[in-house]
């Protein structure tokens, strides 16, 4: 989810903690409490400071380690100590623990509902795990935390029945959202009239409850994009994968393997210039504006050795600057 997103949940589920007789009996418990599940719902991003080493190092290990199994427990830690040194040791620890380690896993778990996904499973495996089912921004979500936080400081409620009145309808929400995700794709075969056997459907959720983003990899690796309202299936574009040489010595570059890493849907392009090859890799899931912003781009000469490269989100135009200025 987003940072915002994330922000409020923390403050919810310090809301939520009054139904904890220990933590509801003591004012600067209750504070302790609220400082550890907003700290523990930003925590795993904290890895959004490897991008002071550069966009691959941020794109390979983003949500990857910082959002595993021993990260959430580290993270966990690390909060809980901080606050027993602060308050001198005065907190009673398990509490203080357990809604700082329910914050850090539930952003966690959160973030494997989107098309981003996270590698939660590791160390016993780094699969990047990808629901598919709520848009990085949820209005719903979003809105829910607002209307609850505001009526529990302007006193209108009793944070021990608002919150869990709140989360209750938040799990049903979810629940919805994914038998919705799962029948989406279900259709997707009866809906699409030029469906073929062999092929394969993604349904990525947008901010609309209604329109979902649809990727399918036609049975000869052909990605098609597309957009599905309702019942309404539109295709917007077909891309296929080019196998140019180039294409395959690309994967050995340190920046275009951590874009691979990263992604199963990506698709390559290249231009031949009289300098040597540029070789465009784009992640089909995301398309803006007729373009595809997400993007692994290696330069090779003749030879092909490594001219530039670049990982990470860019629009065309100032990715084109960037990559004249790495060819002169």
């Amino acid at each position: 989810m987003d940072t915002g997103t994330h922000l409020v949940m923390g403050i919810g589920l310090a809301g939520l903690a009054m139904v904890d007789p220990v933590v509801a009996a003591s004012p600067a418990v209750h504070t302790a409490v609220l400082i550890g599940t907003v700290a523990g719902s930003q925590a795993p991003d904290l890895d959004n400071l490897l991008r002071l080493r550069g966009n691959a190092c941020y794109i390979r290990n983003h949500r990857g380690i910082s959002h595993s199994i021993p990260a959430i427990l580290a993270w966990t830690a690390v909060i809980t100590i901080l606050l027993q040194l602060i308050y001198r040791g005065g907190l009673p620890w398990l509490h203080i623990a357990g809604w700082t380690l329910l914050a850090v896993s539930l952003h966690v778990l959160t973030d494997l509902f989107n098309s981003y996904g996270t590698q939660a499973m590791r160390p016993f495996n780094e699969k990047w795990i990808s629901w598919n089912i709520i848009h990085i921004f949820d209005p719903v979500i979003f809105t829910a935390h607002i209307i609850a936080i505001l009526a529990w400081a302007a006193g209108i409620a009793d944070p021990a029945v608002l919150f869990p009145v709140m989360y209750l309808f938040l799990g049903v929400y979810f629940a919805w959202r994914t038998a919705s995700s799962r029948k989406t794709v279900e259709r997707l075969q009866r809906i699409d009239k030029s469906y073929r056997s062999g092929d394969t459907y993604m349904a990525i959720p947008t901010i609309s409850l209604s329109i979902w983003n649809i990727v399918k990899e036609d049975r000869d690796g052909v990605f098609h994009v597309g957009t599905l309202r309702n019942d309404s299936l539109h295709w917007v574009d077909r891309v296929r994968c080019s196998s140019h040489p180039a294409v395959e010595k690309s994967k050995s570059d340190p920046a275009i393997a951590s874009f691979l890493y990263f992604t199963s849907f990506a698709c390559a392009d290249v231009k031949e210039h009289d300098w040597g090859f540029e070789v465009r890799w784009s992640d089909v899931r995301y398309r803006q504006r007729k373009q595809y912003p997400f993007v692994g781009v290696l330069l090779m000469n003749k030879h092909y050795e490594t001219i530039g490269s670049y990982v990470g989100w860019l629009s065309d135009e100032r990715l084109s600057k960037r990559l004249r200025m790495e060819t002169y």
